[in-house]
């Protein structure tokens, strides 16, 4: 088999720049080793319930926004969107609520209502994020409940921890949780099922079920296509693109004794963490009970914060009547491997994580009470497993790579670990900017 493009992975990424591609009358083949496509946005399906593993929040859908500019080159329309209002609520170690909203005006007043021990200061760190300075002078004047506040929401619009943040990501994640934000319509696995269509409709080769093990390179030494786990060689004749994580990229695609040795030195310097989660059900009444669907439960213990994202009405559990639910707090990856224990060590310890979280979820979130059920749960080994991510890790690595080209001409970079900004819209943007690059 031939064609001009190889694209190795099915996530955002990988189905954005390929469908671009397609709609552009490029021949682009598109493997993935999962039965779907979707990687880290993926539903989580188990026993007939399916779960969003997201926080549920997502950017870019404003118009003149990165995906609008993205449909407006498609044959298929883009999946429904909601915006969302407030943006979500950070509930404080104290209990107090605090909407985040879009609207600055209203925001500024209540970071004064609620911070009024330090609201210069705040009002004035939120100015200056808001014109792409960050204020770390006035940040530091702030209270310990404001500076607990902005961490909870940088640990999951950063990925970074209020102290060690850089300022860049501080002001991107400050201007996200004002920005507006979104649900989709069907989850974002509805976006990765939309652009698949698309890019089948333009004429492109999906091949799911399909593991890619190597880059397969011609008598030059020089990449020219892939070779499949089956045996199976695929040459391309313009370009690879890899939606694979940086470190599978180089330690899996190109290999490490064909990595030079300045990359294999910067890929041990990157570093992400993973995520443990709680998929749940939970009772109407409990539901209505909460002050939004999305809340951070914000806590003073470093690394100990929460996201509670709820599905809509219509993820219900058709047997149940339960809503859909995902919790996430990060976590981190080598804790969760023992590669010379038995799975019981990791039953153990995913059973012990359960019960902290459980019983930190009840103290946060008490209106849930009884209202609330366990029904799956989430380790990096998970997400090993079923994504072949390295360790498990997940989202934006520190620092970052931000860059789609790689030392090897053929071979570009696409996805969370490569691109300059966070989130899927981030992914979109890089996604979109290889594209224009490779039909230049």
């Amino acid at each position: 088999m031939k064609s001009e493009v190889i694209v190795v992975g099915g996530g955002i990424g990988g189905l954005t720049v390929a469908a671009l591609l397609a709609a552009r009358g490029v021949d682009v083949a598109l493997f993935e080793r999962q039965s779907q496509v979707g990687g880290c946005v993926t539903q989580f399906e188990h026993l007939g319930q399916s779960f969003d593993p997201t926080f549920g929040l997502f950017s870019g859908w404003q118009a003149g926004g990165v995906w609008e500019r993205v449909f407006s080159q498609l044959p298929a329309a883009p999946p429904k969107v909601a915006k969302l209002s407030p943006n979500y609520v950070v509930r404080l170690p104290d209990g107090n609520d605090v909407p985040v909203s879009q609207d600055l005006a209203e925001m500024e007043q209540t970071v004064a209502d609620t911070f009024s021990n330090c609201a210069d200061e705040a009002i004035q760190f939120f100015r200056a994020a808001h014109d792409s300075r960050a204020d770390l002078e006035s940040l530091a004047k702030t209270s310990e409940n404001f500076r607990t506040f902005i961490d909870a929401q940088l640990s999951f619009l950063a990925q970074q921890a209020i102290d060690t943040a850089e300022p860049s990501r501080l002001i991107e994640a400050i201007k996200r949780a004002t920005g507006q934000l979104w649900e989709i319509d069907g989850r974002p696995q509805s976006l990765a099922d939309t652009l698949a269509h698309s890019f089948k409709q333009s004429g492109g080769h999906l091949r799911l079920n399909s593991a890619v093990l190597r880059l397969a390179y011609d008598s030059n030494l020089t990449p020219d296509g892939i070779d499949l786990l089956s045996g199976e060689r695929v040459t391309a004749t313009r370009a690879i693109i890899s939606n694979l994580t940086v470190w599978d990229t180089y330690g899996k695609l190109v290999g490490i004794s064909r990595t030079p040795p300045a990359i294999s030195a910067q890929l041990k310097q990157m570093n992400a963490r993973g995520v443990y989660q709680i998929f749940m059900l939970l009772d109407e009444s409990a539901v209505a009970n909460l002050p939004a669907r999305r809340i951070v439960l914000a806590s003073r213990e470093t690394d100990t914060h929460m996201l509670l994202n709820v599905g809509s009405a219509s993820h219900k559990s058709g047997s149940t009547g339960k809503r859909a639910a995902t919790l996430t707090t990060f976590t981190e990856v080598d804790d969760w491997f023992a590669f010379h224990q038995d799975t019981t060590w990791h039953e153990e310890q995913d059973q012990a994580m359960l019960e902290k979280i459980w019983a930190r979820l009840h103290a946060a979130a008490p209106e849930i009470a009884g209202g609330a059920e366990v029904f799956e749960t989430a380790t990096p080994q998970t997400y090993y497993e079923a994504l072949r991510r390295k360790m498990g890790m997940i989202g934006s690595p520190t620092p970052t790579l931000g860059d789609s080209r790689t030392h090897l001409n053929e071979l570009f970079l696409v996805g969370d670990t490569a691109a300059q900004t966070i989130g899927l819209a981030g992914v979109g943007e890089q996604a979109a900017a290889l594209a224009r690059i490779l039909l230049d």
